[in-house]
């Protein structure tokens, strides 16, 4: 049931009258374990330090030794037995172009030396280092001098070589099984450029502002169409769709996917960025300013407790049992013992009823209502040691101009008995109520930047002559779009090969494709303590290759959907098409707190660590342990934007929810809600709210503490009745048309801005002036004036003219 009650302010104990609002009330649940939050916060990318780590397997690591001899024996060759940090910037600028010229030799052998010394010199000249913090400060200065010499332009040319290389592919199509071996120069030019891109992203307040320039020409290069026509990301998933059609399959994927990451999060921006150009654009277009900044709400959230355990369950009807017997207690008793204890009235107690013994769903927050005649006297406590509750809910609520209109239709047509199309002002007839109900709609109306840029693109198409012409910015995100466009399918349809691929769930099969080229070893482990090292490798490298995926899917969405929606729609429906709903599903059809804790990493061998230390001896038991930390970053990464992926696709579309339904993601939904993370929480909330009015009365019944949780966090629509089953949009034969129309006009749209030969010739401009299409050059063709006499006399003098009826 739905009550309007009186919410008790938890740190007063004293009613607010004031505050007011409409719940699911849920009596607290006993027995919950209670784990705590995780301590998680979400952002771009991990610490740098991780994600230098990420970047080399652990199957990798007697390569950095070879580096540094590379290295070296360049170094001895030119310059004197002084070290790298004991030369002054112009010696490391001449040793740098030295090292560029030896790029460009044509033997392979030479060339790999070369580019290893490169990537020593990125990787911080650890051997002279004392420190992780030494090594990483030697990183940026290397990277920068590297990028100022134009080593960056080079590598991206050996990379297209590479990539071209037919021999190499040949040869690793024919050989039974691909190892580390095959991709050595891949990965060398892989790890040089992925290093350079993240470190030049990292901004340092210390940072010169020769620096800083730098950094915003290599960000505008790397998303400008410089290297080959096209930007580097264009390249990287050109790479993606190579290795997934089987001929390339010695690319190292884990680090291509990883580069293309952070080429996208580098030249287009990250969150923080996309909440600025949002509110850019909603000034640009006149709208008013967002009711909120949805990252910091959030942030500010608290993650409910988890489900009932079976254990927890069990221990409630004990408790039960003993009900009666603690009923007996005296007040004077409870409250002598509550005065003692003070936070302790704030707590559910053991004798307070459970209403909902069936529900092993979300627990709502405990609502003190029934608990007058054991409530001690209110105790004021400082505000320092209390925990602050927000006040009221975390979002404002949204209406849009469709659902106003809705609204005014099914009331007029309820009490005057006519319509009037889209008209939400004339409200003549309606009773005062309604009047009341329509202004507060239009005070929360909202309107997104989406829906202006459909109603632009429906004048476009209506007046192709007077509409003018459309002025598009050049952004990266444009040049990005252009450049994918052709082939956007495929590098969907590959993305999501390599994700199933990579995803715990999937089960080997002889057809998937094989995404451990570049972590496998020439020689297989042939003690228990390889193996154990070797399965933990593996492990990690697919935890990454989830990670890089989901960060560049979601990514491409939310930047798609501010530069204009049907370029969002268009990626988003080929991801559908391409099943990406039932595979996220599949995806958290696992033991999702494992996959959240889970220890697939050995910390004394993560660079730079490994390279400034002594490693100790790892025995199998300390790869058992694993590490010490609560949870996995980057998996609950991989799971928070899988999940808000998922939500993207869903969003309004009716056929995609109750693919929902169909997929019966509602009980894998649930379980995901035992992660202790707000933020999970909210988008898996999300999911199950769109989803409710379909899954049955009895469903809800059984969930309303789940009903609960989504009222307190997921924003309302003020006239949506998402708690109930009344929505007719869920007939089965609309599904078909709600795609198909969405496509017709992503194709409509597709064609009028970016496919020119295919413009109608009716709307092309025409040259009226006799002058001017005389004075235009014909080139003619040769045979025709070898026979221009022939031509004359049968086209022209042969041919008698009525000069009256043509000057008429």
């Amino acid at each position: 049931m739905w009550y309007c009650v009186q919410i008790e302010e938890k740190k007063t104990k004293q009613f607010n009258p004031f505050r007011m609002h409409c719940i699911c009330v849920c009596a607290p649940t006993q027995g919950f374990s209670e784990s705590p939050d995780l301590e998680f916060e979400y952002a771009d990318t991990d610490k740098w330090s991780a994600e230098l780590s990420e970047l080399y397997s652990y199957t990798e690591g007697p390569e950095f030794l070879l580096n540094r001899k590379c290295f070296e024996e360049e170094f001895r060759t030119h310059v004197s037995d002084k070290k790298w940090t004991e030369l002054d910037v112009a010696q490391h600028r001449a040793h740098a172009m030295r090292l560029l010229d030896g790029l460009e030799v044509i033997t392979r052998e030479k060339r790999l030396k070369v580019s290893r010394a490169i990537l020593y010199m990125v990787q911080g000249t650890f051997a002279e280092c004392s420190s992780e913090a030494e090594v990483q400060h030697w990183m940026r200065y290397n990277i920068f001098l590297l990028l100022d010499v134009g080593t960056f332009t080079a590598l991206v040319e050996l990379l297209n070589m590479e990539v071209d290389n037919s021999a190499a592919c040949s040869s690793a199509v024919r050989k039974p099984a691909i190892s580390l071996a095959d991709s050595t120069d891949l990965r060398v030019l892989l790890n040089i450029m992925y290093l350079m891109v993240v470190t030049i992203q990292q901004e340092d307040p210390a940072d010169s502002p020769e620096w800083r320039g730098t950094r915003e020409t290599f960000k505008t290069e790397l998303g400008s169409p410089l290297y080959n026509n096209e930007p580097i990301s264009v390249m990287l998933f050109g790479m993606v769709t190579k290795f997934c059609s089987g001929h390339a399959p010695h690319f190292p994927m884990k680090k291509v996917l990883m580069l293309l990451w952070k080429s996208i999060l580098f030249t287009l921006g990250g969150f923080e960025q996309l909440q600025n150009i949002k509110v850019r654009k909603r000034e640009e277009l006149r709208l008013p300013p967002l009711p909120e900044d949805s990252i910091r709400v959030i942030r500010s959230m608290r993650a409910a407790s988890p489900p009932a355990s079976a254990s927890d369950l069990i221990e409630q009807q004990q408790k039960r049992a003993r009900r009666e017997h603690k009923s007996l207690i005296k007040q004077d008793n409870l409250d002598a013992f509550n005065e003692k204890d003070p936070y302790k009235s704030d707590e559910p107690r053991e004798d307070e009823d459970d209403n909902d013994d069936n529900d092993n769903s979300m627990e709502a927050e405990p609502f003190p209502m029934e608990r007058d005649e054991v409530m001690p006297p209110p105790i004021l406590h400082p505000t320092s040691e209390r925990v602050n509750f927000p006040k009221g809910l975390p979002w404002a609520p949204k209406v849009r101009e469709k659902d106003i209109e809705h609204f005014l239709e099914s009331s007029r047509s309820k009490f005057i008995g006519y319509t009037l199309g889209n008209d939400t002002d004339t409200v003549v007839g309606l009773p005062r109520p309604i009047h009341e109900s329509i202004r507060t709609l239009k005070q929360h109306k909202y309107i997104s930047i989406a829906e202006i840029q459909i109603a632009k693109e429906d004048e476009f198409q209506k007046t192709p002559l007077s509409g003018g012409e459309e002025d598009v910015e050049m952004c990266s995100t444009e040049l990005l779009y252009q450049g994918i466009l052709p082939s956007l399918p495929q590098y969907m349809i590959a993305l999501l090969k390599i994700l199933l691929a990579a995803a715990p769930t999937s089960k080997a099969k002889t057809d998937s494709i094989n995404i451990l080229a570049d972590v496998l070893p020439e020689e297989m482990p042939t003690t228990v303590l390889q193996s154990m090292k070797l399965g933990v490798d593996v492990n990690r490298h697919k935890e990454i290759i989830v990670k890089a995926i989901s960060a560049i899917l979601l990514l491409l969405l939310k930047h798609f959907k501010l530069n204009h929606v049907y370029q969002f729609e268009y990626m988003a429906q080929h991801l559908v098409f391409a099943n990406c709903i039932p595979l996220i599903l599949k995806f958290f059809n696992q033991n999702i707190i494992s996959y959240i804790t889970a220890k697939n990493s050995i910390s004394v061998l993560d660079f730079p660590y490994c390279v400034v230390h002594e490693l100790p001896e790892l025995t199998a038991e300390s790869l058992e342990a694993g590490d010490n930390n609560q949870f996995c970053w980057r998996n609950l990464f991989s799971c928070i934007n899988l999940l808000r992926i998922l939500n993207k696709l869903t969003k309004w579309k009716h056929s995609r929810t109750m693919m929902l339904v169909v997929f019966k993601s509602a009980p894998i939904l649930k379980r995901a809600l035992k992660v202790k993370q707000a933020m999970m929480q909210l988008y898996v909330l999300k999911l199950l709210k769109v989803q409710t009015k379909y899954l049955g009365r009895q469903w809800r019944k059984s969930n309303m503490k789940t009903m609960s949780a989504i009222y307190q966090k997921v924003r309302h629509r003020l006239n949506d009745d998402w708690a109930y089953g009344n929505d007719l949009d869920a007939r089965p034969w609309d599904f078909q048309a709600e795609e198909c129309a969405l496509r017709a006009n992503i194709e409509r749209f597709n064609s009028r801005r970016y496919d020119n030969n295919q413009r109608n010739p009716d709307f092309l401009p025409v040259d009226n002036c006799l002058q001017s299409v005389l004075g235009q050059r014909v080139d003619l063709p040769e045979d025709f004036q070898m026979n221009y006499d022939l031509w004359l006399e049968r086209e022209v003098f042969s041919k008698p003219i009525s000069w009256e009826e043509l000057l008429q």
